[in-house]
């Protein structure tokens, strides 16, 4: 009986011991990759928006809709980054939780209403209203600390028995991103009178963050195609700002950038990606995505 007692008290122990770390859904690659560094070794988090894909415009196949249906933790940054997930995370399982990034306490969250643009007004010029939140704040680092966090305390109310791992996984990850953060700021420091504009109006984060001197975008929501004003009124701003790079993006059509920079001196810079498109998902794939920024405007601005 007694040696019954011991087995079957070892026997717990050791499910206990392997008992698999909760099942996490995220969103976007930035998202995927911090998740991934608090999770560490316990385990690592599906992504349902694939490199080469758009955050902001995305249909699930019925594989990744069975994969979110399976979910214990749905991590993302909120419907202002990928609308159609809102109204997808309603076939999450009853005791599945979400952790929306953008809405934990603590996230500096920028207005498109109050970001510097140019000097231009975000209502479009084919009559979209791009106001609202932005929802691109994992550029900015002091965020991204904020999230692992947000994220180490999601996974350990899911899963007590490994709380102390994410905690500790959390502080490290935060460490990294200081020290990225730290170097970022050295490289990009020489840049900050160096006015340039970009594809996608999806950098405030980042050039505010740096001191950077983001002077426009041509597309100003994620979903619409610039007017021809526009882009004439955006031409005048690079001329008369002394703009010395555009920058495309991945995922987007670059033709719209010829007649801008026609007959002036600003150069075109090679393609930024704010999402990690085009990039390696990996648990690095957060500061990959902005090293590859720093490294796009260093190879331009300098």
């Amino acid at each position: 009986m007694l040696r019954y007692i011991i087995t079957l008290a070892l026997t717990s122990v050791s499910t206990a011991a392997m008992a698999a770390p909760p099942k996490v859904v995220t969103d976007i690659p930035p998202v995927f990759g911090l998740v991934s560094m608090v999770m560490g070794d316990l385990g690592q988090p599906d992504l349902l928006v694939e490199p080469g894909s758009d955050g902001h415009d995305f249909q699930l196949r019925p594989s990744q809709a069975a994969t979110l249906a399976e979910a214990d933790l749905l991590v993302w940054v909120g419907p202002e980054m990928t609308p159609w997930l809102d109204r997808a995370a309603s076939g999450l399982a009853e005791n599945a939780t979400q952790l929306r990034l953008l809405e934990q306490a603590g996230t500096f969250q920028l207005g498109y209403a109050e970001a510097e643009a140019g000097g231009h007004d975000h209502n479009d010029h084919d009559g979209h209203d791009h106001s609202g939140t932005d929802p691109h704040a994992w550029l900015d680092p002091d965020n991204a600390v904020v999230w692992v966090n947000a994220i180490a305390q999601a996974l350990a109310a899911k899963d007590p028995e490994n709380s102390a791992t994410y905690l500790a996984n959390a502080q490290t990850a935060a460490t990294t991103i200081a020290t990225v953060d730290a170097a970022l700021a050295s490289q990009l420091a020489a840049l900050k009178d160096r006015p340039f504009l970009v594809y996608h109006d999806a950098y405030h984060y980042f050039a505010r963050h740096y001191g950077l001197a983001l002077a426009g975008s041509i597309a100003l929501g994620d979903a619409t195609t610039p007017g021809a004003g526009h882009l004439s009124e955006l031409r005048e701003t690079g001329i008369a700002k002394s703009v010395v790079c555009i920058f495309p993006e991945a995922n987007h059509d670059a033709a719209l950038i010829g007649p801008i920079v026609e007959g002036t001196s600003i150069k075109i810079g090679k393609p930024l990606d704010p999402e990690g498109a085009s990039l390696a998902i990996s648990p690095t794939v957060w500061q990959d995505i902005l090293e590859n920024l720093s490294a796009s405007l260093q190879d331009c601005l300098s």
